[in-house]
This record gives structure tokens, C-alpha cells and sequence, in this order.
């Protein structure tokens, strides 16, 4: 039998590669194995695209913490796929949030190594990220100059975003010939109760007064962008997705990007439907299948677009009843957390272990079919 492992990662515990090879260990070498471990546009996505064929590219970039550190953007052809989270996310924090210090500057600059390298279609994987500053760091790391009342230029931030009074673009870097994609699964837009700070605010460590001023200053930003010549600039506050990533989606906007749903991107760009169809049995996965499942998480999106494939899911843990899993495509659900009275989430070597078991018992039911 064939096997498609296409899991997307146990964010926290293993990544999607790790959750595909122990799977695939556990299915043995009696069945034809192939792995494709995905991401949905945010933490993973690069490492997703190098283990598909795409080439690594290298960038010095300020992380999270405003130090350089080495990021790997994913390149193949004339396409780059450049990841926030690597860049410039939340992950460098290691649960030490820094809201109001932190900016998207090493996108930008993660970016602009792409482009360097010759790319001419530039994919954002706008996911994971650790600041609230309206992409307003992208910007500056491309030329976009920031001024407060005085005429002072900033270093943004989420702590300097409230007191931009002035935009700058005259010195931005020409993007003629360049074709600039933002791949998210957030439909936020940037301001009010369902934007970027608001909503993703208060998981990066922002504080309720915080959220609202932020907020604020997210609106005046939009003025100012208008002000500075950017008349694009309330349109694209309004889109859906212009909320992502603390706004960057938002400033992709600004500079013409295409928002496009992360997970289908991913599975376009890796061959996705094609790997389907030549599969007997595809299985996904994720660290938690929810209520969010259905709103176009990648379990979701693989059950989708594999076609007449069967796609069983193996994940960290399941809220879902069986109905809620059939209506998703999912022709069975396995849960490691339900296999043992101690917490994967917490023990990786437990969840690699628990995959395995599911592997085997995945290849003995296929030799018994």
C-alpha cells in the first residue's frame, strides 16, 4: 500500500518533519512510504518547502530580540518563500514575550537577501510572530523612513508605533518586476475588534491598555501612510489578512502583495495534489484538532484537496467527535494523547514513540485490508 505522511507540526513538541519520520518508521518498509511534512504558512513552512526539493538561501537578520542571528529562506526557480517566524518570530523568545520591543525589521531584511539572490516572486509565510508594529519594521528594513512630531526618524516597534506622525517612502527600495505573495490563514484586518492587536495582541504579551493604544496607533498609522503619498494605505487596513503577523500583513498590502490562504499555498507549491492521487491512504496531522480545525487549518485543507484519497489524521490530542471528523473528510481520527496516561505534549521522545505505535498499527490494518 502507499502512504502519503503529510502532517503539518505538534507546534511546541515535534516538528512536521519529526511527525512524519515517526509515523513513517512505524509503517516499516513492507509499504511504499513517502513523507511530505507540510506547514500552513507560519512556523515550519521553510523546512516544509527544503524537505520538498526547494534549495536553502541564508540571511542576517534581527530576530525578536533585535540581535542577528542566521535565517533560512527556501528557494526554487525564481520563487522564494521567506518565514517570519524564523526571521524574526516568536520562537527566539522562548516564552520570555516581548511585545512592545519587538519588530518585523528581520523580515525585511530576510527579504531583501532574497532578492538579492534573484528571486522575482517573493512569498511572505506570515505566522508566529512576537510583535504588534503594523509591519512597519518590513518596511524600514526596504527604505520606508518612520518620523515622530519632531522629524526624528524611529526604529519601530510596538512601543514606537504610537508615536509615528510622519511617513516616509521616497527612499524605499524599487519593487518593479516584483511579484510579492502573503500567505496566512488569519482574516483579521488591522484595526478594531477583530484586528491585529485586538486579537492576536494579548497572546504576544500585550496588556489590555497596551491593546488599546496599540490599536490606536495602528489607525493613525493608516493616516499617515495616506498623508505620506501610500493612498492604498485604507484599503489595505481593510482587507482580510491585513492583520496578520502584528499588521505585516498590512504592509505587504501597501507594497501590492496577493493575501492567499497559507495552506493551500504550501500544498500548491510542494505537489500536493499530485502526491494525493498516487497515494492509497494520506495521512495528516496536527498537535490539537479543534474547533479551529474547521476554519482552514491544514488538516482541513489536506482532507480538502486529497481528492478520493482517504486521509486519516494522527494527532497530539482531539476535541472533535467522529460526526465533527467525518464532516471535515477525515476517515478516521487517532489522538496519541488518548494512548497513554502521562502528556505527550510535554515529552517529545513519548510522542515519537506514540506516532510509531500509530505507524504500525496504520500498516497492519492495511496488510489485513
Amino acid at each position: 500500500m502507499r502512504f502519503l505522511i503529510a502532517p503539518d507540526s505538534f507546534k511546541g513538541s515535534l516538528t512536521a518533519r519529526e511527525v512524519a519520520e515517526s509515523i513513517g518508521r512505524g509503517i516499516g518498509s513492507e509499504h511504499d512510504v513517502v513523507l511530505l511534512p507540510l506547514a500552513d504558512g507560519g512556523e515550519g513552512t521553510v523546512d516544509a518547502l527544503l524537505a520538498a526539493g526547494f534549495s536553502p538561501g541564508s540571511a542576517r537578520a534581527q530576530d525578536a530580540r533585535g540581535d542577528l542571528h542566521a535565517t533560512t529562506f527556501a528557494l526554487r526557480g525564481d520563487t522564494a518563500v521567506v518565514e517570519l517566524a524564523d526571521a524574526c518570530g516568536l520562537a527566539a523568545l522562548g516564552g520570555d514575550l516581548r511585545p512592545l520591543s519587538s519588530s518585523t525589521r528581520g523580515l525585511g531584511e530576510a527579504f531583501l537577501a532574497a532578492r538579492a539572490a534573484g528571486a522575482r516572486r517573493i512569498v511572505l509565510a506570515l505566522g508566529g510572530s512576537a510583535s504588534t508594529d503594523g509591519g512597519t519594521g518590513f518596511l524600514a528594513a526596504l527604505g520606508v523612513r518612520f518620523l515622530d512630531a519632531r522629524g526624528a526618524e524611529l526604529e519601530p516597534s510596538g512601543e514606537t508605533v504610537p508615536s509615528i506622525r510622519r511617513v516616509d517612502a521616497s527612499g524605499m527600495i524599487d519593487l518593479d518586476g516584483l511579484e510579492l505573495v502573503a500567505a496566512t490563514d488569519v482574516d483579521s484586518v488591522l484595526t478594531g475588534f477583530t484586528g491585529a492587536a485586538h486579537v492576536f495582541g494579548p497572546q504576544k504579551g500585550l496588556l489590555p491598555h497596551d491593546v488599546e493604544r496599540l490599536d490606536a496607533a495602528l489607525a493613525a498609522l493608516v493616516d499617515a501612510c495616506v498623508a505620506g503619498g501610500l493612498l492604498a494605505a485604507p484599503d489595505a487596513a481593510a482587507t482580510p489578512g491585513a492583520g496578520a503577523a502584528g499588521g505585516t500583513g498590512f504592509a505587504a498590502l501597501l507594497l501590492g502583495a496577493t493575501i492567499v490562504s497559507g495552506a493551500d499555498f504550501v500544498l500548491d507549491l510542494v505537489g500536493f495534489d499530485g502526491r494525493a492521487a498516487d497515494a492509497d491512504v494520506v495521512v495528516t496531522g496536527e498537535g490539537s484538532l479543534d474547533a479551529q480545525t474547521a476554519s482552514g487549518k491544514l488538516v482541513q485543507v489536506v482532507a480538502r484537496r486529497a481528492g478520493r484519497t482517504p486521509v486519516v489524521a494522527v494527532v497530539g490530542r482531539s476535541t472533535v467527535a467522529a460526526r465533527e471528523a467525518a464532516a471535515l473528510g477525515l476517515a478516521g481520527v487517532t489522538a496519541i494523547a488518548g494512548l497513554t496516561t502521562d502528556d505527550p505534549a510535554r515529552d517529545p521522545a513519548l510522542s515519537r514513540r506514540l506516532l510509531e505505535r500509530v505507524g504500525r498499527d496504520l500498516a497492519a490494518t492495511a496488510t489485513k485490508g
